[in-house]
């Protein structure tokens, strides 16, 4: 049996275990790693590198430097200051809620945890003025979901280094800068914050559709909303070494050190101040999406070494029929994530899609920045089915919508999601 063989067979293997969902997406794709050692299709000194690659090194650090950041009273303070202020007409407290999600998911780099913490607070002023949830609580959940990790801030900073990640264990040549995940996706940011703002509730029921559920969302806003106050210096600190080490970043160049350090550095100044203890921040370290991230990599770099990813690349190649359309191109690249994400988790379908993509491009002789970008956009646009992301089913019950309802409110912006995303990228990134 030839390495492609045995690497295809591997790779199926893996790809059942995530959409069986039977153990975590980290565990499994531990298990895909072992068997590419086994098999031969990675040495040792490989294996072993992937655990210390630098853009899992950044990932956790940043995730530890993120945590940080939400033991300050920021968050706690921007959502009070909501709470205060936007009141008066629908339109006014729409505004203050979403503007406010939607630069918690930048800092946060989650959607869930920015929606706990404003849906409490957005159905307290809400119910003064006599409306139900089931107007509302969609175009928060959408906006946190299909905005989130947008900016290079936060978790967003490491963005483009673990795309790059994808790229070069696919044998890809280009590279992408921190900034363009932004100039990808912030057309579509704008513009969906405007759609939640005036146009969203107007789609959803006065009435729940189903009845309400009574959702946990403080135990999932954790941290964010429960942590004591910091000392004023550690206030400060926190501020500081979250903001500092994101103009690093984006500055990156100009500095005489790797990215990794730079995060790692960072993440130790988390410690060193006692924003976070060494509990809190080991406990903040993602060894979920480390070992999946690790895995995926390895997947990536047996598809690129057995040349099995060239020879699937240019079986989908071969299907698009060598069409140089950015715009057709694109609209595949779309949705095919798109719906994929319906029915598995969005970051199980960007590990799966991005070495394919990846692969595509090179076979048809594009540029893969665009398609691998707006691979992430797709997945992170997927708000159809409870399925897609944890965030869906949460506003499901809040809301009291069911499947139907779900999908009728969801038609609109579905349709704008990859209009904006095709059309904007075929023009600031174009494949030939």
């Amino acid at each position: 049996m030839s390495q492609i063989t045995i690497c295809l067979i591997i790779c199926l293997i893996t790809i059942t275990g995530f959409l069986l969902n039977k153990y975590t997406l980290g565990t499994t794709a531990m298990l895909g790693l072992a068997l590419f050692f086994i098999t031969g299709i990675l040495d040792a000194p490989t294996v072993l590198g992937l655990f210390s690659n630098a853009t899992a090194v950044l990932i956790v650090a940043m995730f530890v430097i993120s945590s940080g950041f939400t033991k300050t009273q920021f968050v706690k303070n921007i959502a009070a200051f909501i709470s205060k202020v936007a009141k008066g007409s629908f339109t006014k407290v729409m505004a203050g809620y979403i503007i406010a999600a939607i630069i918690m998911c930048q800092l946060i780099g989650s959607n869930l945890i920015p929606f706990s913490i404003l849906a409490p607070l957005m159905t307290e002023t809400f119910n003064e003025m006599g409306y139900k949830p089931s107007k509302y609580i969609y175009a928060l959940g959408i906006a946190c979901i299909i905005t989130c990790v947008t900016l290079p801030l936060g978790g967003g900073a490491a963005t483009f280094a673990q795309m790059n990640g994808y790229l070069e264990s696919n044998g890809a040549v280009q590279r992408m800068t921190i900034l363009d995940p932004m100039i990808s996706r912030l057309p579509l940011l704008i513009i969906m914050g405007i759609y939640c703002i005036f146009f969203a509730p107007k789609f959803c029921p006065d009435e729940p559709v189903v009845a309400t559920e009574n959702m946990d969302l403080e135990k999932v806003a954790g941290r964010a909303m429960n942590a004591k106050p910091l000392s004023q210096f550690q206030e400060v600190a926190g501020y500081s070494i979250f903001f500092g080490t994101t103009l690093c970043l984006i500055f990156s160049k100009y500095i005489p050190f790797p990215t990794w350090f730079i995060c790692f550095v960072g993440a130790l100044l988390m410690v060193l101040t006692r924003v976070l203890s060494a509990k809190e921040a080991v406990n903040a370290m993602p060894w979920g999406v480390y070992f999946l991230y690790v895995g995926s990599i390895g997947m990536a770099t047996a598809l690129s070494n057995t040349g099995a990813g060239e020879m699937v690349g240019r079986i989908l190649a071969q299907l698009a029929g060598g069409t140089q359309s950015s715009i057709l191109l694109y609209s595949v690249f779309f949705l095919v994530p798109y719906i994929a994400t319906q029915f598995m988790y969005n970051m199980t379908t960007m590990m799966i899609l991005y070495p394919i993509v990846i692969q595509t491009c090179m076979a048809l002789g594009a540029n893969p920045i665009g398609p691998v970008i707006v691979t992430q956009a797709a997945a992170f646009s997927a708000i159809l089915t409870p399925v897609a992301t944890g965030t869906v089913p949460y506003f499901m019950g809040i809301g009291g919508y069911d499947q139907k309802t779900i999908l009728k409110m969801g038609a609109l912006p579905t349709l704008i999601c990859f209009l904006v995303t095709v059309i904007w990228n075929s023009i600031a990134f174009p494949l030939f």
